[in-house]
């Protein structure tokens, strides 16, 4: 019981443990003069196929191979204990997660998930709810509970200082227009590597972009932003991406590419996780060092966008309609937290 089907980024069927049986559907007999059932047409067994097709496009790609990667660290931590992994026995998800004392909170609910997604998939009997789970995970949760690390936002000082490290090579180029098209579109890393040369079009006065697929837009409807272009040649989005264009020469395909170490531009879209790499290389080449506790991601490039519009006395309607938040409340927390000192209560006072 080590090696069963699990979730795949092309496949979302999870055949493990008894075989999957159909319910049989309620019949009245039928009248002497017609057949005994009906007979599966060419037309039905296309329609079974066409919906068999759609419901493995029901979750994104990155989350199904997740799923796979948590459904196989599962399995051989049952096979090293001597566990049966399918059906689950509630005691046997509950010492698992007792396991996960080392992983984060959000990476424990997801491999919570990933079984739970395994078990009702295959019509497997599910009860998250079980005290064998609920009271290990609740134990677990309030142990490791801590503040949430969230991501410095990156000011237009620090991305200044990044940019200054962007030299006119390929890999500089390149490293530019990422840079500026997160920051001045408020992109997650996903949607950054997600966009396609035809995705982004020269418009009077700046670019428009189409964002394919965002994390709150899972079916897909897509949405359109506009980049304008900038007032000054280091900081402008329409001239990065002019000259990153220049010398990746695509008309199709991802925008932004892989690079080889002998600076060959290659064919496939930067890994999400590269973003995260340019970025920390670009701030250890500008010796860009951040007191305490603060840090700089990915998603310090949304969140810088977010605070500097904010600062700027943009409303949070527009803000939000760029950056496509659908939570008012989600929004301005990276607000809040930027002006946790300057507009604290306690600068009224004469202390």
């Amino acid at each position: 019981m080590t090696d069963p089907r699990v979730l795949d980024a092309d496949d979302t069927a999870l055949p493990a443990g008894p075989a999957r049986v159909a319910a049989p559907l309620p019949a009245a007999p039928p009248p002497a003069t017609m057949p005994a059932g009906p007979v599966l047409t060419e037309a039905g067994r296309a329609a079974l196929a066409e919906a068999a097709a759609l419901a493995r496009k029901a979750s994104a790609p990155a989350t199904l191979r997740a799923y796979k990667s948590d459904w196989t660290h599962y399995a051989s931590w049952c096979a090293r204990m001597g566990f049966v992994p399918v059906p689950a026995e509630p005691a046997t998800v509950g010492a698992y997660l007792a396991s996960l004392g080392d992983r984060a909170p959000t990476t424990i609910r997801r491999r919570l998930a990933a079984l739970g997604k395994m078990h009702r998939f295959n019509d497997l009997p599910w009860n998250p709810a079980h005290r064998d789970i609920q009271g290990p995970l609740e134990g677990l949760l309030r142990e490791k509970s801590q503040a949430v690390d969230k991501a410095a936002p990156l000011t237009l000082d620090l991305l200044r200082s990044l940019l200054a490290t962007c030299d006119v090579s390929r890999r500089g180029r390149r490293d530019r227009a990422l840079l500026l098209f997160g920051f001045a579109g408020a992109l997650r890393r996903s949607e950054l590597v997600g966009l396609q040369v035809e995705d982004v079009v020269e418009v009077a006065g700046g670019l428009r972009l189409r964002i394919r697929r965002g994390k709150t837009d899972q079916i897909g409807q897509g949405a359109e932003i506009g980049l304008p272009r900038g007032r000054h040649v280091e900081t402008c989005p329409v001239r990065a991406f002019q000259a990153w264009q220049a010398v990746a020469k695509r008309k199709a395909g991802p925008l932004f590419r892989r690079i080889s170490t002998g600076d060959r531009i290659g064919d496939a879209a930067l890994h999400p996780d590269a973003v995260r790499r340019i970025l920390e290389r670009r701030i250890a080449m500008a010796g860009i060092t951040l007191p305490g506790f603060e840090r700089l991601s990915a998603h310090s490039l949304r969140g810088g966008f977010i605070t500097e519009a904010y600062n700027k006395g943009v409303r949070d309607e527009d803000i939000m309609r760029h950056t496509r938040h659908r939570d008012l409340r989600t929004m301005r927390g990276y607000v809040q937290r930027a002006g946790l000192v300057t507009e604290s209560p306690a600068g009224a006072l004469d202390l």
